[in-house]
């Protein structure tokens, strides 16, 4: 089977689950990207010509047959099309999916469409793709989601139930590397961007409260983003700063050591003002995976896969205070830290593995190019 998989950009570090698509579907994939913000690429070439004189050319037959701007990359994605002949297109991103189904639809090919977080809850993207998005909805063969609470988002805009499909993401399960929060020293972990949606600020307000009753305590925060310099502010004000690391972003050897020398691992999402939602962090399953406890929020789809007091540890959004009191927990408790974790890496491994999830979207997939 020939799958083409349209993306927004190429290599994106926290997309991760979509460069593990392209590798792992059992079947000859092409990946194109560019599709949202300009022209078109197939690997490290644009589709269609750049030159000045090309351009002016498409641009003038555009207009003078009334096509919208997106028509430039219906055209590519044609050309594209008739190259590889896929059986179906997967769109990864709503957005994505928006700019693909023209194409998909004179070409008679079937599009999936895979929602991951901001495009289903940011309110701007809802806004902007309403009704393509209700377009969308009528002709996509399949809608798929990466949590429960993503999937009846869409039904509410209009999807039908009938083409949603859940598929949470998955990860690969380390073999033998494997954390021991009993006896690690009473380190936090957390990992992603710092962007609103993360509420890093929350994560260092808890610690602040647990530091002051627990001096021996450490945080330590991977990733980058726009709230990174705030943040190491925020850590001089609480007077935390030289018990706070942050480690910009890591390649995923690090991640992994840094993982396996924690005693828990901490996920404050919440929603932004704007809108905007996780879907599943990727990271709370890394976190199980490794075998480390996870605190974290109610939102999304992380309660599909932290249990409450069993898998994990949950609080409200935005709740620092019972944050903090289950932190301190972890600090006087190693073992039920230990028991927690444990229990984190049986759950993931049985039913949120990286073959799992990839089945699931094949079996998505092949269901989609038969029906149609």
């Amino acid at each position: 089977m020939n799958i083409c998989i349209v993306q927004p950009a190429l290599n994106v570090p926290t997309e991760t689950f979509i460069r593990i698509h392209a590798q792992r579907l059992p079947a000859n994939v092409t990946v194109v990207h560019g599709v949202s913000s300009g022209p078109v690429w197939l690997g490290e070439k644009p589709v269609l010509s750049q030159s000045a004189l090309r351009r002016a050319g498409r641009a003038v037959g555009r207009i003078l047959a009334l096509r919208p701007r997106s028509w430039h990359t219906t055209v590519a994605l044609l050309a594209v099309f008739r190259r590889v002949e896929p059986h179906a297109v997967l769109a990864e991103y709503g957005t994505a999916g928006v700019h693909a189904m023209e194409a998909c639809r004179r070409a008679r090919v079937p599009l999936i469409v895979f929602f991951h977080g901001f495009d289903a809850s940011r309110k701007a993207v809802l806004d902007k793709h309403r009704k393509a998005y209700g377009r969308m909805f009528q002709q996509a063969a399949a809608l798929v989601t990466v949590s429960q609470a993503m999937g009846q988002k869409l039904i509410s805009l209009g999807a039908p139930p009938e083409k949603v499909f859940y598929c949470p993401c998955g990860v690969d399960c380390p073999r033998s590397s494997v954390a021991t929060p009993s006896t690690n020293a009473p380190v936090f972990l957390t990992l992603g961007r710092f962007v609103e949606k993360k509420s890093p600020d929350s994560t260092l307000r808890a610690f602040a409260e647990v530091f002051r009753g627990h001096p021996q305590s450490r945080l330590r925060m991977i990733g980058d983003g726009p709230l990174l310099g705030p943040c190491r502010e925020l850590a001089e004000t609480l007077g935390i700063s030289a018990a706070v690391t942050f480690l910009g972003w890591q390649p995923s050897e690090v991640v992994e050591r840094e993982m396996l020398a924690a005693r828990a691992f901490l996920q404050h999402s919440v929603q932004a003002a704007d809108g905007d939602c996780e879907g599943t962090p990727a990271t709370v399953l890394e976190a199980g995976a490794s075998g480390l406890p996870v605190i974290a929020t109610r939102h999304a789809g992380i309660p599909e896969v932290v249990i409450d007091g069993e898998t994990g540890l949950l609080v409200e959004e935005h709740d620092v205070a019972a944050m903090a009191l289950l932190m301190g927990r972890m600090v006087d408790d190693p073992d039920l830290a230990e028991r927690i974790g444990r229990a984190a890496r049986r759950h993931v491994e049985q039913n949120f593995s990286m073959q799992q999830s990839i089945d699931k979207l094949w079996t998505i997939l092949r269901r989609a190019v038969a029906t149609e």
